[in-house]
C-alpha cells in the first residue's frame, strides 16, 4: 500500500499509519485501519499560550474540513482498488467535542496501535516529532495492510507539565496505558465546560476548544522552536 501512502501524503497528510483493529472494529469486514493526521503550523500554536486565539479556531476548523475530504478521498481510493472502506469522518459520527466523545472507534486508539505515537496524560495523541499539535482521521477497511507495531504505553513518564498548567484541573497526572480508559485518567466533563467557557470568553460565543494542554506538551514545545 506504499501508493496509498504516497497518495494520502501527496494531498497533505503528514504522516500515515495502518493498524490491525479486528479486536476493536464497529464495522464488521472491516479490520484494518488507516489512520494519518495533518498538523498545525507553529505560528498558529503560539497563538495559544494563554488562551484560544481565533487563528487557532480558525485552523482548527480548516484541519477538520481538509482532514474529512481527504478521508473520503481515501474511501474513494480503496473502493476504487476493489476494497470496502469506511470513512469516520465528523459529520458521521456526528462528533461536536475533542477527539472523541462517545464514538465507538476513536482516532487515536487506531493511531497508537498503528504505533505512530501514545495517548499523553491530558489524553490527547501525541508524537516526539509534533507533541499534539495536529489532528487525526482514520478510514476503516478490508484492504490487506501492512500493519505497525501498536503502542500500548504512554512515553510521558514523570512529566507532569499538563496536569499542572491545565485551567480545567481536567488530568490527574496518571499515564495511560492500553488497559486505560480515558476516564480513569482524565476528567472530559471538566474540560468541556472549561472549553465552552473560554470560548465564550474569547470569542463571544459558543465553541468548543482551548489547546491549553496541546501548548504546554515539552514535545509541542520542541516541535514549534525547531521550525
Amino acid at each position: 500500500m506504499d501508493k496509498l501512502e504516497s497518495f494520502l501524503k501527496s494531498n497533505g497528510a503528514v504522516e500515515v499509519g495502518y493498524a490491525d483493529i479486528s479486536d476493536v472494529t464497529p464495522k464488521m469486514g472491516l479490520n484494518q485501519g488507516v489512520i494519518f493526521y495533518m498538523i498545525y503550523p507553529p505560528e498558529i500554536i503560539r497563538t495559544i499560550e494563554d488562551a484560544p486565539s481565533i487563528e487557532y479556531l480558525e485552523y482548527y476548523d480548516y484541519l477538520n474540513e481538509k482532514l474529512d475530504e481527504l478521508a473520503l478521498k481515501c474511501e474513494e481510493y480503496l473502493l476504487d482498488k476493489g476494497f470496502n472502506a469506511y470513512a469516520q469522518t465528523r459529520k458521521r459520527l456526528g462528533l461536536d467535542f475533542g477527539e472523541e466523545n462517545g464514538f465507538e472507534l476513536p482516532h487515536k486508539t487506531i493511531a497508537t496501535k498503528a504505533g505512530l505515537g501514545w495517548i499523553g496524560k491530558s489524553a490527547l495523541f501525541v508524537t516526539r516529532k509534533y507533541g499534539s499539535a495536529l489532528r487525526l482521521v482514520s478510514v476503516l477497511t478490508d484492504a490487506p495492510l501492512e500493519t505497525g507495531d501498536p503502542v500500548e504505553r504512554s512515553y510521558c513518564g514523570n512529566c507532569m507539565i499538563c496536569t499542572e498548567t491545565c485551567p480545567a484541573n481536567a488530568i490527574s497526572g496518571l499515564e495511560w496505558s492500553v488497559d486505560l480508559k480515558r476516564n480513569d485518567f482524565y476528567d472530559d466533563m471538566k474540560c468541556e465546560d472549561y472549553a465552552h467557557e473560554i470560548s465564550f470568553t474569547q470569542f463571544g460565543f459558543d465553541k468548543t476548544i482551548c489547546g491549553k494542554c496541546i501548548y504546554e506538551c515539552p514535545h509541542t514545545q520542541k516541535y514549534i522552536k525547531n521550525f
